[in-house]
């Protein structure tokens, strides 16, 4: 006994050795102090506006201190200084009664008004207008400032096109208004109401969409958000204005609107005239219609609404009361009655209904996408079948009412509809633009409306991301795609042209980065911007016909943030669970690593199949920074299983969400620590919110030889508990054995190592009771855990500042084996 207890003694010697320094106070004031370095760089951004098709102006950032505004002429890539800036700082400072600095002029959000370059100055913003050659500088009214709304565009859902920005949303229009954004899905999703006079700030993200409708239904502004800040006056539309895609319909056309569940046509003259009487709340005409080109023929959807499936959420302390309040929200999961759409077609000269076949259409989860050819023969709707393995184009004849498929797309899995889904027409050619995996990769097909003849527009080992533009004149298409480029990280976005016929690609990005490209107003250039996760943004100026360099605009420094002990992630490739496909991930380092010690390692785990989550982009600040500041490596991986490689990569999730990717996660971190020995694989913790809460527990419920510890945020634990649209797409329709086999309520009784759950009550995202009902079972096996409810949060609860803290603490316990702070 006695030798023994001396062993345990060296071995307490040895490891508070060698975690000395971590954990302490001091780490963690570091830590805190590292969210400081989130300010910008010099020339990490750059702001660019064309004068006119030969002119392009830009802020050129020396230091944090000094900048000068550039004008650029690509046609021989000469710059030079945009105007006097000695000049517009002495006139600007005497119109807004303040200093300015010639050498660092606060303009930003360039725009043009009446022909001059206007910009926002200072802040309280003021809008300045500054002549070409600086002599003259105006100070616009507020209300100028509506040139720096974003444009308007047509429907389509949000992407993810870059960080985070805002918008400033303030209702002028008379009535009441609703903001929403149009999620990755295309899917509504209410925000805000505000009065008339009210503003509502909006924190969102580059490429995100929002619409805003008024409370009568009129659609009055359709936004996507830029990576600069946008200021919305929200102004009533002129009269007549309609919530379609298509215009305004002219005083000798006819209007069509939903009264009492059933369809009305407002003529351009007399009185509204009732096309349907059978609409019921229970079997309703929706909003959802289009109207032919010649205005005689009217496609609706009509619906039996969903099953109502309720959640309540208790308010322990609501605001300006007492007493808890029970909130309900409607919330359908997997296996609930959906609502079913069907179609109706009316002829409106006749007054009558003209029937349509529900054949092609048995068993819709959606039923969308209305289109009028521009003859008026046919309209055209995508049909989405639930289960999501099936996918139809149909054409409704306007004359009798017959429907064809045009198109059917089909996957013995999954067909990723809400990340991969690209539907256009071509009325020129009487065609369609078609995304889809049948080749194994994501890619580009042009199909003919006729006779459904497919042919591909993009081919080859890699996967097309989205698509930027057509031109039909010129027929080519432009697109963003990734893995091009078998020498870089396939995750890199890169810029690319085709023919619709389809053929050699025209590639218009080489760097080694992630890329994003804005276009010349006439399309002839485009400033091409690429970084990586451990590269500073390059900002270059190309020419579009050929993809080639005209200059380099800027490119940013990172000396400064360096000085400040920033470290960039480390990228690393390890082989997954095959032996062949590539695993990319990234490891974080504290400030002050040293590789003489030995470091826990913390995996940062998010594994939704609707994307990839190692950051590819450069970012100043990643959260997971301030952890690893605490005395641990943290690492990202994207598994099998996560989007945007190849179809075989991506069915991995399917009816396997447990999968989470682990083989291949663990498999990339071994193959990481055998050239890093300062990684300690005896202390392996894993943590994640939402989708990556649950495969936080997962970690330790099938992997408990490999992780020893896991904070596991707002986790959907069991995919019957969580929201319908999502889980339905991986794991499937109808709801088999796999379901309940692959819960976390179901396994709680193999838990091993240290858990921390973590729920806010007030979670409108993933049900809290999700996460209740996998504490009751961990207590119904006698295991032992650790629990925080947060009563007053919703989702993400562990990313509020009393959740980072605490689970900051429990790896430090558990993981280093000392108290939190004591040092």
């Amino acid at each position: 006994m006695r030798i023994r207890h001396g062993l345990i003694a060296v071995l307490l010697v040895l490891c508070a050795d060698a975690t000395r320094g971590q954990g302490t106070r001091a780490d963690y004031e570091r830590a805190a102090r590292l969210r400081s370095q989130r300010n910008p760089i010099p020339n990490e951004r750059i702001e660019t506006i064309w004068l006119d098709e030969q002119r392009l102006v830009f802020r050129d950032q020396r230091s944090a201190e000094q900048w000068e505004f550039v004008e650029v002429r690509p046609a021989d890539g000469t710059r030079r200084p945009a105007f006097d800036h000695a000049l517009v700082a002495a006139r600007g400072a005497a119109l807004l009664e303040r200093d300015l600095d010639p050498r660092r002029l606060p303009l930003r959000r360039f725009t043009l008004h009446d022909g001059q370059l206007v910009a926002l100055c200072g802040d309280p913003p003021a809008a300045l207008a500054i002549d070409a050659d600086g002599r003259t500088v105006r100070r616009l009214p507020l209300d100028a400032i509506e040139a720096f709304r974003p444009p308007p565009i047509t429907r389509r859902r949000s992407r993810d096109r870059g960080g985070e920005t805002s918008l400033e949303f303030i209702n002028r229009s008379g009535t009441p208004v609703e903001i929403i954004w149009l999620d990755r899905a295309g899917r509504e999703r209410r925000y805000a109401t505000l009065e008339d006079g009210q503003r509502h700030g909006q924190h969102t993200f580059d490429g995100h969409v929002w619409l805003v409708r008024a409370t009568d239904g009129r659609e009055l502004g359709l936004y996507e958000a830029g990576a600069d800040a946008g200021i919305l006056n929200i102004r009533a539309p002129e009269q007549g204005t309609q919530p379609t895609s298509r215009p305004a319909p002219g005083p000798t056309e006819p209007r069509v609107s939903i009264e009492d569940d059933n369809v009305v046509l407002h003529p351009p003259s007399g009185p509204p005239v009732a096309l349907s009487r059978d609409g019921t709340p229970q079997d309703a005409y929706t909003g959802q219609h289009a109207l032919s080109p010649d205005g005689t023929r009217l496609l609706v959807v009509r619906a039996e609404p969903a099953e109502t499936h309720r959640i309540h959420l208790v308010e322990a302390r609501p605001d300006g009361g007492v007493q808890p309040v029970v909130h309900e929200l409607d919330y359908l999961k997997p296996g609930d009655r959906i609502a079913r759409p069907r179609l109706a077609l009316f002829d409106l000269p006749g007054r009558r209904a003209i029937p349509v076949s529900d054949a092609l259409l048995p068993n819709p989860w959606s039923l969308d996408h209305l289109h009028w050819s521009a003859d008026g023969r046919e309209c055209y709707a995508l049909y989405n079948e639930r289960g999501h393995q099936r996918l139809r184009v149909l054409a409704i004849a306007a004359e009798d009412g017959a429907v064809r498929t045009v198109l059917e797309e089909t996957s013995p899995t999954f067909i990723d509809y809400a990340s991969k889904l690209h539907l256009q027409h071509l009325e020129e050619e009487n065609a369609l633009l078609w995304m889809s995996e049948r080749s194994g990769w994501n890619h580009l097909y042009r199909v003919d409306r006729r006779d459904g003849e497919i042919r591909p527009v993009t081919a080859g080992a890699w996967a097309v991301r989205g698509v930027e533009r057509v031109d039909p004149v010129r027929r080519e298409v432009t697109f963003r795609a990734v893995g091009v480029d078998p020498d870089q990280d396939p995750y890199h976005e890169h810029y690319g042209r085709v023919s619709l016929d389809g053929g050699p690609v025209t590639w218009l990005t080489e760097g080694d980065g992630t890329h994003t490209v804005r276009f010349s107003p006439d399309g002839r250039y485009y400033v091409d911007t690429y970084s990586r996760v451990d590269a500073a943004p390059v900002h270059e100026l190309r020419r579009t016909a050929d993809g080639g360099l005209v200059l380099e605009l800027a490119r940013a420094d990172l000396a400064p943030l360096r000085a400040s002990g920033w470290r960039a992630p480390e990228r690393f490739v390890a082989t997954g669970r095959d032996g062949r496909t590539d695993i990319w991930g990234v490891l974080f380092y504290p400030s002050n690593f040293d590789p003489a010690r030995r470091y826990p390692v913390i995996e940062n785990i998010y594994a939704g199949p609707h994307g990839h989550f190692v950051p590819k982009a450069f970012r100043r600040w990643h959260g997971s920074r301030e952890i690893a500041e605490l005395g641990f490596i943290v690492v990202r991986i994207d598994g099998m299983g996560t989007n945007w490689r190849s179809k075989a990569f991506h069915d991995v999730c399917w009816k396997n969400l447990g999968d989470s990717g682990f083989p291949d996660r663990i498999r990339w971190i071994r193959a990481a620590a055998a050239e890093r020995p300062f990684m300690d694989l005896d202390r392996v913790g894993i943590y994640g919110g939402s989708a990556g809460g649950q495969s936080a527990l997962r970690a330790l419920l099938a992997h408990g030889d490999f992780y020893h510890a896991a904070v596991a945020d707002c986790g959907c634990h069991d995919n019957r508990m969580d929201k319908i649209w999502w889980n339905e797409l991986w794991m499937g329709w109808p709801l088999g054995e796999h379901y309940a086999a692959q819960s976390n309520v179901t396994c709680a009784k193999q838990l091993t190592g240290d858990l921390l759950l973590i729920v806010g009550a007030l979670d409108r995202n993933v049900d809290p009771s999700s996460t209740m009902q996998v504490v009751d079972a961990l207590i119904e096996a006698d295991k032992d855990f650790e629990l925080l409810v947060m009563p007053s949060a919703g989702h993400g609860a562990a990313e509020t500042d009393y959740g980072r803290r605490r689970r900051q603490d429990f790896f430090v316990r558990h993981l280093l084996g000392v108290a939190p702070r004591a040092q």
